[in-house]
């Protein structure tokens, strides 16, 4: 939310004009799947998830672009390699959360991870909207009016929720502190800004490999700084659902490429022509 009237003020500054009820209508929808679902589920589950399990759940994400891109009306059944990379992704994710040991020990909570599924499935959807719909000019507006609406929504759920009456002021330390206005500079200004100018100027699948490498820095940032536990079963699992959306996103880079070369001799026989 903070963020959100950060970018607003600024673009209105700058001369922006105030966004349409139609822009604001649309931004409500992409706060409520990206911000509200997505990072909300994401904040919730992990009191439940270790941060290292998240991670790897998340990464299904480019799973849920493929299917919901081929869905949306004119969109474009995926390949045969693409339906091999949800195979591959969902096999890993079932050696994650589906093993006979994780149940009986009860490692991963089942809410928790159902609340990531939910997240994920709620960030490609509302991607997917926010890259097809109409955006204000400049579209940095859109961005900010994302912000501010997924913001309120989620202070107007923890409200509901009664986290107000356990905030204590007090308790906030110079950490804490310190760690929010990160997470509102680089997290939000920065990150969310870029994804969503990526996801103007790129493909979905483009967009969505920044799973390849979340998982695996995430996996050893919470064995290193967390004490998370790091076993053979999670790096085994963390390969397959990596495997997966590198498959799935391979197809696309290879089409760019094929197009270039095409481009190209398409160039250079009109060169020779000429000749």
């Amino acid at each position: 939310l903070l963020a959100g009237l950060i970018l607003l003020s600024w673009l209105r500054a700058q001369g922006a004009a105030w966004p349409e009820r139609f822009h604001w209508f649309n931004a409500a929808i992409v706060g409520f799947l990206l911000l509200g679902i997505g990072n909300g589920g994401v904040n919730w589950a992990e009191q439940k998830v270790p941060s290292s399990l998240t991670a790897l759940l998340i990464a299904v994400a480019p799973l849920w672009f493929a299917l919901l891109d081929w869905l949306r009306p004119g969109g474009r059944r995926p390949k045969l390699q693409t339906m091999l990379g949800i195979l591959v992704g969902f096999a890993g994710m079932v050696m994650l959360v589906g093993t006979r040991e994780a149940l009986r020990t009860n490692a991963i909570d089942p809410a928790g991870a159902s609340a990531l599924m939910l997240a994920s499935f709620a960030w490609a959807g509302g991607s997917l909207y926010a890259r097809y719909t109409p955006k204000p000019d400049p579209p940095l507006m859109g961005v900010a009016l994302q912000m501010v609406v997924g913001g309120l929504m989620l202070l107007g759920l923890g409200v509901a929720c009664g986290e107000a009456a356990n905030l204590g002021w007090e308790k906030i330390s110079t950490r804490s502190a310190a760690a929010f206005f990160y997470l509102t500079i680089i997290g939000s200004l920065v990150g969310f800004t870029a994804y969503s100018w990526l996801l103007k100027v790129s493909t979905p699948a483009r967009v969505s490999t920044y799973a390849y490498v979340n998982p695996v820095i995430a996996v050893f940032l919470g064995w290193a700084i967390a004490g998370e536990k790091l076993t053979s079963r999670i790096l085994w699992a963390a390969a397959v659902i990596v495997l997966g959306v590198v498959i799935i996103t391979s197809r696309s880079m290879a089409r760019v490429k094929s197009s270039g070369i095409r481009d190209r001799r398409a160039a250079e026989g009109q060169i020779a022509r000429k000749n």
